[in-house]
Order: structure tokens, then C-alpha cells, then sequence
């Protein structure tokens, strides 16, 4: 008489045991795989936050997740950046820049328009223009990696991103180096300084939105600093 599914039920439909069900809702250490967790989450329909909360509990790896790079953003998502008059752009998990504004550009100096798939730490490590650009490039460059090492966390098997860090541990000795320390930080905001040729430095305060209806992607704003 009880709406929903009864433990039993939820059990066999995902293929484990009651006992094993029951050690689950109990929190037991008793390492429960991906497969399972994608059909508890599958069975009780959960929403992509509940599924995302659900995995990070678990402390392990949503397998589905290793699909998110070929999603479209939602649709207004994009052009809402284009609504911003600050520099913004927004960036998904494995820091490909999906969308961006014109400031953007202007303050990057072109890119990431001339590239055809514009990626943040690619652009940082193995583009020579961000050398020019970042001011203390070198100190930026450390923090970076710990920043981006909390993105990726436990996803670094899936295809996009092992593919991306086989790249830049390649090719940037500064990347392999600070990957290596196993430092991670959160990404937080702050003054960030941009050259824009000799003795003009911009400087910007960096905001950070994690959006909500794509948990994988973040908003990136850069307020001039003074406003």
C-alpha cells in the first residue's frame, strides 16, 4: 500500500541481492561498482543533479558521464554569455571553452576564436601567446594544474580527457611537472593580470558560477578591477 518500489523489488530489478541492497542504504564500505550505482540511478529515475549527488557519495567515477563532451549546451545557455558585458565564457569539465563573448575575445586576443576547438589548458601549456599574455605565467601555471586536476578528478580514464592529458604531459614539461605533485585546489577567484603589449597590463577579478543545470560546466567572468 506504500507508493514506490519495496526493497525487495529494487534489489532485483537491479540485479544484487536484498542483502546487498541493504549494506548500500546502511553506507557499509563495501566498494560498490559503477554498474550498480548507474542502475540504482537508472531504476529510481533519478534527475542528472540526484545521479551526479548519488556517484559522489559513492566516491567513484559516473560512467555515463564520459558522454557529457559531445552534449550541446541547453538551449539559451550559450547565448545568455552574449548577454554579458565583462569578459565571460563558460568551460566544461575538461576546460574545452564552449561559449564566449566578444570582451572575451578581445581580452584573449582572438582566441579562442582561431581555434577550432578551443581548450583552456591546451591554450596555457602549448599555445606560446598565452606566455605573452598571462602575466607571471609561471606562477599561474602551478595553481592552474591543481585547479584542473580537482575538475578531473575521478575521470581521468574517459577517452576526452586521457586523450587531453597524454597531450599536454607530452608536450609541456611545466604540465607534466606540477601533474606529477599531485597538488589540487579548488578554482577560486581572484586578481588576474593580462598584457596587452609593453607596459599595458589589464587587470581583471575572476569570478566562478557553477551552472546548475550542467553540472560539468562552469561560467567564467573577468570584472575589471576598480568597478
Amino acid at each position: 500500500r506504500t507508493p514506490g518500489l519495496r526493497r525487495e523489488e529494487l534489489a532485483q530489478l537491479c540485479d544484487i541481492s536484498v542483502t546487498w541492497y541493504t549494506w548500500i542504504e546502511q553506507g557499509r564500505d563495501i566498494g560498490v561498482s559503477p554498474d550498480v550505482l548507474g542502475r540504482l540511478a537508472s531504476v529510481l529515475s533519478l534527475s542528472r543533479a540526484e545521479r551526479h549527488y548519488l556517484f559522489q557519495l559513492a566516491e567513484t567515477a559516473d560512467p555515463q558521464h564520459a558522454d557529457i563532451d559531445t552534449e550541446p549546451l541547453p538551449p539559451g545557455l550559450a547565448d545568455s554569455v552574449h548577454s554579458i558585458t565583462a569578459p565571460a565564457y563558460i568551460m566544461d569539465r575538461n576546460w574545452n571553452v564552449l561559449a564566449w563573448n566578444k570582451p572575451m575575445l578581445t581580452l584573449f586576443q582572438g582566441w579562442p576564436q582561431r581555434d577550432p576547438q578551443p581548450n583552456m589548458m591546451r591554450f596555457i601549456f602549448l599555445d606560446p601567446a598565452a606566455r605573452d599574455l598571462v602575466v607571471n605565467w609561471e606562477e599561474r601555471a602551478s595553481r592552474v594544474v591543481a585547479e584542473f586536476r580537482a575538475d578531473a578528478g575521478l575521470h581521468t580514464d574517459e577517452p576526452g580527457l586521457k586523450a587531453l592529458l597524454d597531450e599536454l604531459l607530452e608536450h609541456s614539461r611545466v604540465f607534466a611537472h606540477w601533474w606529477h605533485r599531485h597538488t589540487v585546489v579548488d578554482r577560486k577567484g581572484g586578481l588576474r593580470d593580462f598584457s596587452h603589449g609593453p607596459g599595458k597590463i589589464l587587470t581583471h577579478q575572476q569570478l566562478t558560477f557553477r551552472l546548475a543545470n550542467r553540472l560539468d560546466c562552469k561560467l567564467i567572468m573577468l570584472l575589471e578591477a576598480g568597478r
